[in-house]
């Protein structure tokens, strides 16, 4: 994969990637169940879905007859049923992360409200999958299951309460105004708890029958704060509430329900144990959320991933055909090429394409990632309760096994002849190693995919709208891709807004455990850049390396007042380095997945005819997207290093280095050239101590000398960047698309 002639040939594109070159990058080409379900997702977005969004049906806020009919649709299509496990009713072994994820995802390529509103349901039954005692498991998984012809029983249809009404929405998980109360105890016998919930933005609420709900204690006799089990059938007041009057994500049902029921205690998500005669939940409601959030901000993300590469196509043929009709018949440039006669297009739509391959990448990696870390969580869990580890003694165990973890990294990144293959091995077979250092990594990546994909992606949305022209904007965009834009909207405030997703990134990035393995990950890109050159891996790598000088040199810097800069109160600090940190995780994917087709995709039959193309169009994609997020790494770090200083002024402390117009006079006789080279360096002060006029002298680089050698070092990294981008837009000006979208408009 090194790059072309510097005469900017075209990377020699043929067509767009389809599925056998996606199933190769994102790691499940030996998965046939998962190829299934894509084509069963898909089959129900390019049908149903996209008849509805065509027929105006996101014209509406409200939850209408037309809209309710894909529940069925989803059912029929084994979407609703993909979520469970085998003896719950489900049809696919293992973790479901990635399941999910492509599911979210192609449904999400037409609309993202369809993908909120399937998505919504695993997200009501999420915490019971995750933290219920397995009573709840087999009573709430099973009823999810539609019912066979003759069974007469209802099908349980969930939604998940969090969030409050106003003024309390979106400040935090944390801040909970419902209530939950113990209205009855007798002798013997479990209690009644009567709970209080008004909720905001719930989704799915047109139609759920069973909800998941957080609530705060109210009452003495309960501990803490709780998820509880509501049914519509319970006692009490359901009332469904207002429909919220969204401009977005019309295809699902979002609602403000209000909540008085009286339900069983044993509908505490988790179950709960008496102490001193207070009921003690086994999780607090933050405990179940970690849990769940973890997981589904990542298949988020990938929504708005699908909006990005969805649109590559229906603007090339926008771009193509803008001129049809006016001057010029067909064979002429102006006929076939229309607006990409022109390079700025072309290398717009480059920049969009680079962006969604990237937050792909990533999002699919983190869906794989915690596939491998749900078997090892669990088997940490049977491993603590075993040793009846609980709290603070849980906490040293697991602290034991990442200096394990540690040493098994620090093996890894040793020179091939100098590891300890056999202490690597041990370490590597324990389940507790594994899981402390899967963790480490997933702690990172699943806040950064959620917070680079839908923010950086609802940037890039722009510009793909922005490249249709007006037509962007209008109902009847091909690719539905002003709606799309609108709905990316959404997305970022989803599972957390982007301030959440940042303050937890501050947190994770700096655990040794992954600076560790961030570190391998530098000499990992080396490796790739030394054998594929043209992928812009050296770059990232060296942008790595910034980045990381950086985060050290902030954890002990101090600001021009004496105050630490790396704090958590210092978030135009710690944020900022988190928002670098997901440019460089995103890019590193994206060239790791196109090392994967490279690899694997010789040996696939279907991809022999045009891969060498591909694979050299794809390179190039992978050098623009990884010099963008050098670009941005650079410029974050240095307003970091650099911008809390104080800029010297011309005044005597700042002044002492300057040198006087009579010194270097003299000098110049002694040391010819001294004057032009002291010049073009530092500050000249004449006589009168007249000075340059400028807001002080240059900034000297005493203690950052490491950093500048380090940004230049990657300035210098971007070389051939452009070149790549020149080919990377030919290709898109050649590459073969179908005549029409393969869905309804």
């Amino acid at each position: 994969m090194d790059t072309q002639s510097e005469s900017g040939s075209s990377s020699g594109l043929r067509t767009l990637p389809g599925d056998e070159v996606r199933q190769v990058m994102w790691r499940f080409a030996d998965r046939y169940d998962l190829a299934m379900v894509v084509q069963s997702a898909r089959s129900v977005a390019r049908g149903p879905v996209a008849r509805l969004v065509a027929q105006g049906a996101r014209n509406s806020h409200e939850w209408t007859p037309e809209k309710a009919g894909l529940l069925s649709v989803f059912d029929e299509s084994g979407i609703t049923t993909a979520f469970l496990d085998p003896e719950d009713g489900g049809y696919i072994e293992g973790p479901k992360n990635l399941v999910l994820a492509l599911i979210a995802f192609e449904l999400s390529w037409v609309d993202a409200g369809a993908a909120t509103c399937s998505l919504a349901g695993n997200l009501g039954l999420a915490p019971i999958h995750e933290r219920g005692t397995p009573e709840q498991r087999r009573e709430y998984m099973g009823r999810v299951v539609p019912p066979a012809p003759g069974q007469g029983r209802p099908q349980a249809r969930a939604a998940f309460a969090l969030t409050e009404p106003i003024p309390y929405v979106g400040v935090e998980t944390g801040t909970l105004a419902g209530r939950v109360r113990v209205v009855e105890w007798a002798e013997g016998c479990e209690p009644v708890l009567e709970v209080e919930k008004r909720g905001r933005f719930i989704t799915n609420m047109g139609f759920a029958n069973v909800v998941t709900a957080a609530v705060d204690s109210g009452d003495p006799r309960i501990k803490g704060s709780c998820l509880v089990i509501l049914e519509e059938t319970d006692p009490g007041t359901w009332d469904r509430g207002t429909p919220t009057k969204k401009l977005v994500h019309q295809l699902s049902s979002t609602r403000d329900p209000v909540f008085r029921l009286r339900v069983p205690a044993g509908r505490i998500v988790g179950g709960y144990t008496v102490k001193d005669g207070v009921i003690v939940p086994n999780y607090s409601h933050g405990e179940v959320i970690e849990a769940v959030f973890r997981r589904t901000r990542v298949t988020v993300g990938l929504m708005t991933a699908a909006k990005l590469l969805s649109a590559i196509e229906p603007v090339i043929l926008y771009q193509r055909r803008r001129f049809r009709g006016g001057e010029g018949g067909p064979g002429t440039p102006r006929y076939e090429l229309g607006l990409q006669q022109k390079e700025d297009v072309l290398q717009r739509l480059a920049d969009v394409w680079a962006a969604g391959e990237a937050s792909a990448s990533l999002g699919f990696a983190t869906a794989r990632l915690f596939d491998a870390l749900d078997p090892l969580e669990r088997q940490k869990d049977a491993y603590l309760a075993t040793k009846g580890l609980t709290g603070r003694a849980a906490m040293k165990e697991l602290t034991r096994h990442q200096q394990a973890a540690l040493e098994w990294v620090r093996i890894e990144g040793q020179p091939v002849g100098e590891r300890d293959l056999k202490r690597a091995e041990a370490l590597a077979a324990d389940p507790l190693v594994q899981f402390v250092r899967t963790d480490a990594v997933a702690n990172v990546l699943c806040p950064a995919c959620k917070l680079w994909n839908t923010g950086h992606g609802a940037t890039m949305m722009r510009e793909a709208v922005s490249l249709m022209g007006g037509y962007g904007v209008t109902e009847d965009c091909p690719g539905f891709l002003g709606q799309k834009w609108m709905d990316a909207q959404l997305e970022a405030t989803y599972e957390g807004p982007e301030a959440v997703q940042r303050l937890q990134l501050s947190l994770t990035m700096t655990q040794e455990l992954f600076l560790a393995q961030f570190r391998l990950w530098v000499d990992e890109l080396r490796q790739v850049a030394s054998t594929r050159p043209g992928t812009g891996a050296c770059a990232l790598a060296s942008a790595m390396q910034l980045w990381l000088w950086t985060l050290n040199h902030l954890q002990q810097a101090k600001d021009a007042g004496g105050h630490p800069l790396y704090h958590k109160s210092r978030q135009g600090v710690t944020f900022a380095l988190a928002d670098a940190l997901c440019w460089l995780l995103a890019a590193r994917q994206f060239i790791l997945d196109v090392v994967e087709l490279e690899t694997r995709g010789p040996s696939n039959p279907a991809l022999q005819e045009g891969l060498d193309g591909l694979l050299a169009f794809y390179a190039d994609l992978c050098h623009v997207q990884a010099a963008r997020a050098a670009g941005e790494v650079g410029r974050i770090c240095a307003e970091l290093v650099y911008g809390f200083n104080r800029h010297p002024a011309w005044d005597e402390a700042s002044c002492h280095a300057c040198y006087q117009a009579e010194e270097l006079a003299s000098l110049e006789g002694i040391i010819p050239g001294i004057a032009g080279a002291a010049g073009a360096c530092s500050d000249v002060v004449e006589g009168d101590a007249a000075h340059p006029s400028k807001a002080g002298p240059c900034v000297r680089f005493t203690g950052v000398e490491a950093f500048v050698r380090l940004r230049a070092k990657l300035d210098g990294c971007l070389t051939g960047c452009r070149l790549a981008k020149d080919r990377a837009a030919a290709a898109l000006r050649q590459v073969m698309t179908r005549e029409a979208l393969d869905y309804p408009q």
